[in-house]
């Protein structure tokens, strides 16, 4: 179980604009007189394309940098491990709300300041994003540092068919959808019809593990934006404004094993989503009121 306990009062840079400032130095290197060094940067681009759904490239180095841990004691974060994992196993951890930021997952799996490693040594934690960041030049590299990787379906598969074992695939199964209703007190997640990471796991007998982040929705809240509405239309990424909450993250249930089937049928599918969804609400039922939630609230999946 990972815990999570923060006090968020000023906005910190999103991948949007670490992105935008990364293509920026790009260009201007390339029409600099070290245009040269873009040139031999676009090469290696080009050699290095498939890198992001492939395992990525991680680096105990920036998982380790010291900034990480300002952000840790920032909130504060801290990381409670409950149960152990075996390290000869492939585990697929669906992170459940999505929030604005996914901020909870990559403070947990995309650092080492919350003890991921020590806690579970042999496990490599990988945060899914989408494939687009990873056509950025130079924000790539830096997000795969810190072990994130596309979220396209050869990129979990690679991950999770090493029979080594020893990979964990961090989803926000939730996805955009889910980030753009994320506000204070929002409980519908959108996992209902979302089987596709389910029918992976059965094919290459990863092992499921439900993740619950608390106060994931507090962090932020967001213009009134329903579905149809002109403004959820046009909006490409959520507008926060910043609120002032504290926000637990309880992560990680317990694991559900699963038996590989290489050719899963839909019925194979829907009964391991039926148990995953009844795991997510169990773990979310046995710790709510521990975290400032009320009896009387519970989980809706659409």
């Amino acid at each position: 179980m990972f815990v999570v306990n923060s006090d968020w009062r000023e906005d910190y840079i999103t991948p949007r604009k670490a992105a935008q400032c990364c293509l920026a130095a790009f260009v201007l290197l390339a029409l600099s007189d070290w245009w040269m060094v873009a040139l031999l940067y676009a090469g290696w681009l080009w050699l290095d394309w498939d890198t992001p759904s492939s395992g990525g490239r991680r680096s105990q180095w920036v998982r380790s940098w010291t900034v990480w841990d300002h952000f840790r004691d920032y909130f504060p974060i801290r990381l409670v491990k409950t149960v152990d994992l075996d390290p000869k196993k492939n585990y697929i951890f669906g992170f459940h709300p999505h929030g604005v930021l996914v901020a909870g997952g990559f403070g947990n799996f995309c650092t080492e300041a919350t003890g991921f490693s020590r806690l579970f040594p042999g496990l490599k934690s990988h945060l899914l994003m989408l494939p687009f960041w990873f056509r950025v030049p130079l924000f790539r590299d830096y997000i795969m540092c810190g072990g994130l990787v596309s979220s396209c379906k050869s990129s979990l598969s690679y991950l999770v068919s090493r029979p080594e074992g020893g990979n964990v695939a961090v989803i926000a199964v939730g996805g955009a959808p889910e980030a753009l209703d994320a506000r204070p007190g929002a409980l519908t997640l959108q996992v209902r019809n979302r089987k596709g990471f389910i029918k992976l796991a059965l094919k290459h007998g990863a092992q499921l593990v439900p993740v619950f982040s608390f106060g994931e929705n507090e962090l932020f809240d967001q213009m009134e934006n329903p579905t149809g509405s002109p403004l959820r239309k046009l909006q490409v990424g959520p507008p926060p404004s910043l609120v002032s909450q504290t926000i637990k993250f309880v992560s990680m249930g317990k694991p559900i094993s699963v038996v590989q089937t290489p050719s899963p049928s839909s019925e194979d599918i829907e009964c391991l989503h039926k148990v995953y969804l009844q795991s997510l609400t169990e773990l979310f039922e046995q710790h709510k009121q521990t975290y400032g939630l009320t009896e009387d609230q519970h989980l809706t999946f659409i």
